[in-house]
């Protein structure tokens, strides 16, 4: 049944790009929270009675309402700071859950310790890479920073699992991880750049961040307890 989920996530996505790139609608919002309801019954739809799948549908749910607000910083542009700081904080609690839910599953190893030096040093390339990438971070400069934290924390520590312990749910969730930060590689062109508002950059970054959210809900189709 999770495969079905994906499959109408795949289809709803095609739906809702197009609808993206034409402009910043409340349709757009829509069918946007239509895919994001789709990977979170992915992920319900998979029956993992595991330790990590509460946390796993958390982190989905919290995604949910994250596509929700930055997509309405668009729709209404004089909360424009509002909605991007309550996307940027519910997206650094969802990782939160997700980094939770695998410690609580596998254990802290040796591994988490690097994990968390890794993410660290990754948030701090990213915070000085600012003016080499021609960003502005401005105001959100903080707060970037401390989601850049918890998003390669989030990478690193699945990575570190899966290093430790193997397994076909970890290969899936570190590889949802990857496409989930590139995304948002991707995504701070558009939000902190110019020119990076493209098309191609709109396309590119759904189906990283999509792909990567799909894939961490598939996961627990490998992890039944």
């Amino acid at each position: 049944m999770s495969l079905v989920f994906v499959i109408l996530g795949a289809a709803a996505l095609a739906f809702y790009i197009p609808e993206k790139i034409r402009g910043y609608t409340v349709k757009a919002v829509v069918l946007k929270s239509i895919v994001s309801v789709l990977f979170i019954a992915t992920a319900l739809s998979a029956g993992s009675a595991a330790r990590l799948a509460p946390f796993v549908i958390i982190g989905l749910v919290l995604g949910l309402c994250g596509d929700i607000w930055l997509d309405l910083k668009y729709v209404f542009p004089e909360k424009d700071a509002a909605f991007t700081y309550a996307g940027f904080a519910v997206f650094a609690v969802g990782h939160v859950a997700y980094i939770t839910g695998l410690l609580i599953q596998y254990g802290a190893g040796l591994f988490l310790i690097a994990s968390f030096v890794l993410a660290a040093l990754a948030a701090a390339a990213v915070r000085i890479m600012e003016k080499p990438m021609k960003l502005t971070y401005g105001s959100m400069k903080t707060i970037v920073t401390i989601y850049g934290f918890l998003l390669f924390s989030t990478v690193f520590v699945s990575g570190g699992c899966l290093l430790t312990y193997g397994g076909t749910h970890l290969w899936v969730f570190f590889i949802g991880s990857v496409l989930f930060a590139l995304s948002d590689l991707v995504l701070s062109g558009t939000y902190f750049g110019t020119g990076k508002d493209r098309p191609v950059d709109i396309i590119l970054n759904y189906l990283l961040y999509y792909g990567g959210q799909f894939l961490i809900a598939y996961s627990l189709v490998f992890l039944k307890a």
